[in-house]
């Protein structure tokens, strides 16, 4: 797979101008760091922005099949895709595992979403997911391994420079790496730093990169249910070859600790992937020079808000 261009990052921002939230951008990070607050976007994360790309490219390019669309995803890339599609007045199938929590199902069908359940786990509702693709004629997209979604979650890092002058380095937490790669492909452009943060236990860029390979990892952290990808895409891994990038794991317990911080000192809810960007700063684990610019994006508040206040689960 080629390498994300700045070129795709732009053509996606052409395409989703209007139809997503532009982010929100605060003082307030450790050392005075920037925060990108990308929670607020539509359905709660930036995957929305991945979502509207991938349907308005195929709508422009007239492969938007009568069937809609489908996704395996019970998480933020599964909502983003329900809620795009009921924008673009397309139809949505969501595969989930029958054990996925019902207040995520009950959200999908609010946003109109044809939700099926199969299997125990995320491959099985996968292997569905793209049984039901190949046998309705469905266009399948995916939660983060795809040019045109990972090309629409990198516009949010010209939203943030146009607000940062003289912005040095961006702070991205790293699942699968959609995010990743997106946001490094446009701030390679502008000479601008990617820190791609993982948890210690969901690594699978860092492992990746000491691979030469995308390789599965064990998945198991407190930020698994949005970071718990076991394998990092072709383009995230060519992404993070880039002498602009710096790669770091963080422990769970400052990723429950950062979140914890934002809630009690900025009354800003995000989930624990969120929080793993910015526990990046708190460990030190990235140390910004004096005076560098940085900005940590806080890319998703699907969480259960009871969690905030007392020990985490």
């Amino acid at each position: 797979m080629h390498q994300l261009s700045h070129a795709d990052v732009q053509q996606a921002a052409a395409r989703i101008a209007g139809l997503v939230r532009p982010v929100a951008v605060s003082p307030g990070g450790p050392g005075g760091a920037w925060l990108a607050l990308e929670h607020m976007q539509h359905t709660g994360s930036f995957k929305a922005r991945g979502a509207v790309n991938f349907l308005r490219a195929h709508r422009e390019a007239g492969a938007l099949p009568e069937a809609g669309v489908t996704i395996a995803s019970g998480g933020n890339a599964g909502l983003a895709c329900a809620w795009a599609a009921r924008r673009e007045g397309v139809r949505a199938t969501v595969f989930l595992p029958v054990n996925a929590p019902a207040v995520k199902v009950d959200r999908l069908r609010g946003y109109g979403a044809d939700v099926r359940l199969a299997g125990t786990e995320y491959a099985q509702a996968l292997a569905a997911c793209e049984e039901f693709a190949a046998a309705s004629g469905a266009l399948a997209s995916h939660a983060y391994d795809h040019p045109l979604v990972a090309a629409g979650a990198g516009t949010l890092l010209e939203e943030v420079r146009r607000q940062v002058p003289g912005l040095d380095t961006v702070v991205v937490s790293v699942g699968g790496g959609g995010l990743f790669a997106g946001v490094a492909a446009a701030a390679r452009a502008h000479g601008v730093r990617t820190v791609a943060v993982e948890p210690e236990n969901c690594r699978a860029l860092h492992a990746a990169l000491a691979a030469g390979e995308p390789v599965d990892v064990p998945v198991e952290s407190v930020a698994a249910d949005s970071l718990g990808a076991r394998r990092a895409s072709a383009a995230a891994l060519a992404a993070a070859r880039d002498e602009g990038v710096v790669s770091v794991l963080v422990p769970d317990a400052e990723i429950v600790r950062a979140r914890r911080a934002l809630w009690e000192e900025h009354r800003i809810a995000v989930e624990h992937a969120a929080s793993t960007a910015l526990a990046a700063l708190g460990t030190g684990a990235y140390r910004p020079a004096p005076d560098e610019r940085v900005c940590v994006v806080l890319c998703g508040a699907n969480t259960d808000p009871t969690t905030l206040a007392g020990p985490d689960a």
